[in-house]
């Protein structure tokens, strides 16, 4: 069996189903997210409306915790923090779910005390300084205390997303600063050169860090690769390494050594701790805007222990020149289709943050105003033979506002596809 699935199925959950209490709205949306609008409902459902409970549950269903998350938690003290880390905690088993994603480095920084990179703003409002507790520690122990599997989602390159993001000064011991020609400018952000030896390097030892500290169940990085295709990007590092190879083949090797590196680093300190990356759900556009060849990690041992691609569309979804590409059941086909090695699993990742708002489809319908567009996502992976999904993300089912009476619905059914509540015959 692969291992994801091991790690998942060790991380099973008791929990009876609670109500989807709102919780206060976190800060902002998803940068660059697609528009939000309205799809189509999917064919297949009950008369009822109600979608129905999987047979057999996927073995992977996960929860991702993002820094946009970090608006819903006390961050004064340890204490307060552990408060709000149960209470999600307890809301994720009460789904069903059995392992959480929680970004511990959004931005070259952590949610941890590292011999690496600086503190993040995150905790205490300032990047740099000590809380004087440790945030993920209490993630970690919270979380094995509710039987659920801990992976710890890191950015490898972003230390900034835009002028404001993070906001305020880097911090004066942050890497980028330390080290001249380490960071680059893209698009107004600021990312570490993925052609760097020493980045590379530093990423390593930076995951290597996490493993040796934490008894967490795995790491995860996210779609953020190259930032730009701009040729003049990393104009210099192509001249010094470049060898003659073609720039895109040379950046897609420059991420593939690096994807080598941490795989080898994770077994070499928790031969059983899962190594896994989260891509677009476009594989043309990881190939040939962001550099990752994600189809050798999936045919290939020793790069990931699982791919799990964001497929945010709904079952209709359709481009503006009609095309059904990204309709959910067809990418997902399209994926599964795809070379894969048996020792790399295969989930995806499911956009709660759709819920009401809709995912930008050329064509109109109520799907995402169901009450239960990811639940019956969820039947439709395990009858095709999906490993599992994660849902991005937590505030998008529990953030209360406008969309509360539909989250409060998807929650519902996505507890009763996982079985939660159900006895046995």
């Amino acid at each position: 069996m692969k291992k994801l699935l091991r790690t998942a199925a060790a991380a099973a959950c008791l929990c009876l189903l609670a109500a989807c209490a709102p919780a206060r709205q976190a800060g902002g949306g998803e940068p660059g997210a697609p528009r939000e609008d309205f799809t189509s409902v999917p064919s297949g459902m009950q008369a009822g409306g109600e979608p129905e409970a999987m047979a057999a549950p996927v073995a992977y269903r996960a929860m991702w915790v993002s820094y946009l998350e970090w608006p819903m938690f006390d961050t004064s003290g340890a204490q307060g923090f552990a408060a709000s880390v149960g209470s999600l905690l307890d809301n994720c088993a009460a789904l069903g779910l059995n392992t959480v994603i929680v970004q511990v480095r959004p931005f070259g920084d952590a949610v941890y005390p590292s011999a690496v990179y600086p503190w993040s703003h995150l905790v205490t409002g300032v990047q740099g300084q000590d809380p004087c507790y440790d945030p993920l520690a209490i993630f970690v122990e919270q979380a094995h205390a509710r039987g659920l599997a801990i992976e710890a989602w890191v950015n490898p390159y972003r230390v900034r997303l835009n002028d404001t993001m993070p906001p305020g000064e880097l911090a004066a011991d942050n890497p980028a600063l330390l080290h001249e020609g380490w960071a680059l400018e893209a698009n107004g952000g600021l990312y570490y050169d993925p052609a760097l030896p020493e980045v590379q390097d530093m990423v390593v030892q930076g995951v290597t860090e996490i493993v040796q500290n934490y008894d967490v169940d795995g790491i995860q990085f996210d779609d953020y690769f190259y930032p730009t295709t701009d040729e003049a990007f990393d104009t210099e590092s192509y001249a010094r390494y470049g060898g003659g190879q073609d720039l895109a083949e040379w950046r897609r090797a420059n991420v593939n050594t690096l994807v080598q590196k941490v795989y080898a680093a994770v077994k070499a300190v928790k031969p059983e701790a899962v190594f896994g990356i989260s891509p677009q759900g476009n594989n043309d556009n990881n190939y040939s805007q962001q550099y990752s060849d994600v189809a050798l990690w999936l045919s290939t041992p020793g790069y990931v222990d699982y791919i799990m691609p964001q497929v945010y569309w709904g079952y209709n979804y359709t481009l503006q020149n009609g095309s059904a590409r990204f309709a959910f059941e067809n990418i997902v086909d399209e994926w599964l289709a795809m070379p894969r090695d048996d020792s790399v699993s295969l989930a995806f990742g499911l956009g709660a943050y759709r819920i009401g708002a809709g995912d930008g489809s050329a064509t109109e319908s109520g799907e995402w105003a169901s009450g239960h567009n990811l639940a019956d996502m969820a039947r439709t992976l395990s009858v095709r033979g999906a490993d599992g999904y994660a849902l991005y993300r937590y505030a998008s089912l529990y953030s209360g506002g406008e969309y509360a009476a539909l989250m409060q619905a998807e929650c519902a059914a996505l507890a009763q596809a996982n079985g939660i509540g159900q006895t046995e015959p």
